[in-house]
């Protein structure tokens, strides 16, 4: 009798290590109507995901690609007003949508890899 076949492991975003720490880098996931823009940012070993849109107008955040970082490093940045998000929960704390968020997206470091969460 042969054996079930296993279901694949979804594959992972990015590994950890191809973001700098303090640093985020952007993702694109997915294809069609589901293909999605996110952004995952590196603290020490931790990650945190964000779908890549500003709540003020909608716009992605980085100007450039995988450019996320306020200039101290410290925050995650939109490009398009300089509005300034904790990178630990997405929170606005500067700029015109202060006190709003990032949508996060849910995610776990595995193995080196960043996956997103089931």
């Amino acid at each position: 009798m042969p054996e079930a076949a296993t279901p694949l492991a979804p594959s992972p975003l990015c590994r950890l290590a191809d973001i700098a720490d303090g640093q985020a880098k952007g993702i694109t996931w997915g294809s069609g109507s589901a293909r999605e823009e996110i952004l995952v940012a590196r603290r020490d070993d931790r990650a945190f995901a964000y779908h890549n849109r500003c709540p003020h107008v909608g716009t992605t955040l980085d100007w450039t690609p995988d450019q996320f970082m306020s200039a101290d490093g410290r925050h995650l940045q939109c490009a398009t007003h300089g509005a300034l998000f904790r990178v630990e929960d997405g929170l606005c704390i500067h700029g015109p949508c202060a006190g709003r968020s990032l949508t996060p997206v849910r995610v776990h470091v595995e193995d080196g890899a960043v996956h997103l969460d089931g």
